[in-house]
């Protein structure tokens, strides 16, 4: 039984991008690995940006730096 984890930000994506990203994938390990669809589990896992980091900031600090220029 597959299970995928998939973490993004929340940025306003919407159900139906997400639905899009659940089918693509399970159509993949359908494809590649032969993989029955009815035991593949893919979970999407939005974080606030205030709450993912990286480089020593928060995504939230570091795009706001980006846009004044300072990056």
């Amino acid at each position: 039984m597959p299970f995928v984890s998939i973490r993004i930000t929340r940025e306003g994506n919407t159900v139906e991008q997400k639905a899009q990203v659940i089918r693509e994938v399970t159509e993949t390990l359908e494809r590649v690995l032969n993989k029955p669809p009815h035991l593949t589990h893919i979970v999407i896992e939005e974080v606030d940006t205030d709450n993912w980091g990286y480089a020593g900031q928060t995504t939230t600090a570091f795009r706001r730096q980006a846009a004044e220029g300072k990056t």
